[in-house]
C-alpha cells in the first residue's frame, strides 16, 4: 500500500464476505507503523461475534449519537467515584433544545430541518426492517415486528412489559422477546435494569426501555428522560471501552414502588444518582431514601429549566444543559 498516511480506515467492510481475514492481513502487515480503524453499522457488531476471532488485535468502541458535551467540544476529565465539574455556556441551552428536537444522529441534527429529520427517521426505520434485520435474521412475521417497533416510542422511559406487548400484538411471549432482543442488537433501543443490593428490596426482572433516537418520542417528560439516559449510557460506555472501568448504568426501584431514574456504579459501588424533572418542583424524596440506604456519594436532580444550580441538603438541583455539559 503506497501511502504516507499513518492511519487506515476501513468503513462498512463487513459487507465483504471475508472481511475478518482482510482485517487480520492489514493488522499483521501495518500494526507497527499505522493505526487501523474499522467502522460499520450494527451488523458489524453482530458479525464480529462469530467465526474467526480477532482477539488481541483490536479494541472495541461503541459510537453514540451526538451529546451536549461533544457538540460543545468539551473534553471533560472524568474520574470515577469523584465529583464532576459542571460549567454551562451561552450556547448550551440552545444546543440542548436542538438535541431534544432533532435527536443526536448527525444527519438530522446538523441539518436542523424538520422535513429532513422526518425523512431521515422514516428511512432509518425502513432500512432497519427491510434490509439490516432481513440480511442476518429470518423473520416469519416481519409485519408484526414492524408494528412492535411503532409501539416502542410510547413505551420509552417506562418499564417494559412483554406481556402487555404480547397482548397488543396477539403473538406469543417468545416472539415478542425475540423481536425485542433483535431490535436491541440493531440499536433501535436499549434497556436499563434495576440495581440490586442487600439493603434494598429491588425488582430484578423488570427493565426500562429507551430509544437511541429519542426524537421519536412525543411526550416531553419521556423525551427528556430518554435524552438524559442516552447521555449517561454514553458516559458509561466511554469509561468502560476507552478507560477500562467496571462501570454500569441502572435505575433504582424497590418492591414498595420507590424509584429513582438513574444510578451509576463503579465496581457495583454507587457513584452518583440522577432524578430527572421537566420543572423545578419539590426535592425528590426517593433520592434521599436510596442515598441513605446505599450510601450514594453524589445526588443530582436534573431540571429542564435554565439557570438552576443550588444545593438543598445533599441534593444538587441543576439545569439539564449544565449537567449534561459536564459528561462526554
Amino acid at each position: 500500500m503506497e501511502s504516507t498516511s499513518d492511519i487506515i480506515i476501513l468503513d462498512e467492510i463487513h459487507k465483504y464476505k471475508k472481511w475478518k481475514t482482510l482485517v487480520k492481513g492489514f493488522y499483521d502487515k501495518f500494526k507497527d507503523d499505522r493505526d487501523i480503524t474499522v467502522t460499520g453499522s450494527s451488523r458489524l457488531d453482530i458479525y464480529r461475534r462469530g467465526g474467526d476471532s480477532l482477539q488481541g488485535r483490536y479494541h472495541y468502541y461503541r459510537l453514540h449519537p451526538f451529546t451536549l458535551a461533544e457538540v460543545l467540544g468539551r473534553k471533560n476529565n472524568l474520574i470515577p467515584s469523584t465529583a464532576i465539574n459542571f460549567e454551562s455556556t451561552k450556547e448550551s441551552w440552545k444546543i440542548l433544545n436542538n438535541l431534544l428536537k432533532y435527536g443526536g444522529f448527525p444527519e438530522p441534527f446538523i441539518a436542523q430541518d424538520e422535513k429532513t429529520a422526518r425523512r431521515w427517521q422514516n428511512e432509518r426505520i425502513e432500512r432497519m426492517f427491510r434490509e439490516d434485520i432481513r440480511d442476518v435474521e429470518i423473520i416469519r412475521d416481519l409485519g408484526s415486528m414492524e408494528i412492535l417497533g411503532s409501539l416502542l416510542p410510547e413505551k420509552a422511559s417506562g418499564l417494559l412489559s412483554i406481556n402487555s406487548l404480547r397482548e397488543d400484538l396477539e403473538v406469543s411471549h417468545k416472539a415478542v422477546t425475540n423481536w425485542i432482543n433483535l431490535l436491541e442488537k440493531f440499536y433501535y433501543h436499549f434497556r436499563i435494569y434495576p440495581f440490586s443490593g442487600k439493603k434494598i428490596r429491588s425488582l430484578k426482572k423488570e427493565s426500562k426501555i429507551y430509544l437511541w433516537d429519542w426524537s421519536e418520542i412525543k411526550n416531553l417528560g419521556k423525551l427528556f428522560e430518554n435524552l438524559v439516559a442516552s447521555h449517561l449510557l454514553k458516559l458509561v460506555h466511554y469509561l468502560h471501552d476507552a478507560e477500562g472501568y467496571n462501570i454500569d448504568l441502572y435505575f433504582l426501584r424497590d418492591t414498595d414502588g420507590r424509584e429513582v431514574d438513574f444510578l451509576i456504579t463503579i465496581g457495583q459501588k454507587p457513584w452518583f444518582a440522577v432524578e430527572v424533572k421537566t420543572q423545578e418542583k419539590n426535592i425528590a424524596k426517593n433520592l434521599l431514601y436510596f442515598a441513605e440506604r446505599l450510601k450514594i456519594p453524589y445526588l443530582y436532580q436534573v431540571i429542564l429549566e435554565k439557570n438552576i444550580d443550588k444545593r438543598i441538603g445533599n441534593i444538587r438541583l441543576i439545569s439539564a444543559d449544565k449537567f449534561l455539559s459536564g459528561l462526554v
